[in-house]
């Protein structure tokens, strides 16, 4: 896990001026540009204490890296940065322990990330799932919702949207809000 820290002080309270409690667990939907991220985004904003976003991606190519630099370029320099693209579960309660607010972005991201270092999908998820009972701050997911569109054509890409769709469940199921995203406007789902 590499964590980056940065030189700015806390903030008093988030951008948007709002002190206003977040819930234990946040699951926010939606397809790719979607504005799912800076909507998660806003949402941490509220939290008035440490704000960490964990970051799941690996950047494998350049276009990878624009669209990480994109994500960092907006956040306040106040956020603490973990990247980690497998071992979510231990960051999660690593960083929650004294209250922090987290950011998992994403979580489609980090279940490609299993499937690629060929981990035992279910395992992982459970493994996940259960590190929920352990932390100590507001967590925010992030997750793409892939279900919508045509059955892939390839056993791997089929495997790869029935976990995200299990996983989208399982963590919707948990969690105290769960939005769906589609051009920048959130709709509740619970």
């Amino acid at each position: 896990m590499r964590v980056i820290l940065s030189t700015q002080p806390l903030l008093g309270a988030g951008l948007s001026g709002l002190i206003t409690p977040l819930p234990p667990i946040t699951l926010v939907l939606g397809g790719a540009r979607s504005g799912k991220s800076r909507y998660a985004e806003e949402l941490l904003d509220r939290h008035t204490g440490r704000r960490t976003y964990i970051a799941t991606a690996e950047i494998r190519d350049a276009e990878m890296a624009e669209r990480v630099k994109l994500h960092r370029d907006r956040r306040d320099p106040d956020w603490r940065l973990v990247e980690e693209p497998l071992a979510l579960a231990q960051a999660l309660v690593s960083e929650t322990e004294k209250g922090a607010a987290v950011l998992v972005d994403c979580l489609t991201l980090w279940l490609t990330n299993v499937m690629l270092a060929e981990r035992d999908v279910a395992m992982e998820c459970t493994t996940l799932e259960q590190a929920l009972g352990q932390c100590g701050g507001p967590i925010i997911f992030v997750a793409n919702e892939v279900g919508l569109g045509i059955v892939p054509d390839n056993k791997l890409a089929r495997d790869f949207r029935d976990h995200a769709g299990r996983l989208n469940q399982r963590l919707a199921a948990r969690a105290d809000h769960v939005l769906f995203v589609a051009a920048g406007l959130p709709l509740i789902l619970k």
